[in-house]
């Protein structure tokens, strides 16, 4: 798991004083970036797909925003990362801003992907994402074999 925290400044919002939607999805990537890194035990790692990247409540100068990002999935060479993302108010409540899944590829020196370790699994919680994790895999699997 890796968590990341943004204080949101004048420079990250759009024309409308909100956060602008492309810098949260650089953070998710970078995110997404780690976790798989640390998972896979190395910095060579590739975004290959963007899966439900959700926007549900906006983001506004002076929130804190918290980054949440864990492995949900691992494949042979493949990692779901599930990135869940937040506004912390001052009493330590959160507000869901966004979730995303990312697949992310572990590559070696000529960017052939290579085998990442099992994921191991300890909680129900855990649990419950993997097989959620396993649904979205077959749903994207059926997508490419349709042309999307």
């Amino acid at each position: 798991m890796t968590e990341q925290v943004h204080l949101i400044m004048q420079q990250h919002l759009n024309g409308s004083g909100r956060l602008f939607g492309g810098a949260l999805m650089q953070w998710i990537d970078e995110v997404a970036g780690i976790v798989a890194m640390r998972h896979a035990e190395t910095h060579r790692v590739v975004t290959a797909a963007v899966d439900n990247l959700q926007f549900k409540r906006a983001v506004y100068e002076g929130d804190i925003l918290v980054l949440r990002g864990y492995v949900t999935y691992v494949g042979k060479t493949s990692m779901e990362v599930e990135i869940d993302t937040y506004t912390e108010l001052p009493d330590g409540m959160r507000q869901t801003v966004n979730r995303a899944f990312f697949v992310m590829v572990a590559v070696d020196e000529n960017q052939k992907p290579v085998q990442v370790p099992d994921l191991v699994i300890s909680t129900e919680a855990e649990k419950a994402r993997n097989e959620a994790a396993k649904m979205r895999r077959t749903m994207r699997k059926q997508r490419r074999e349709n042309g999307f």
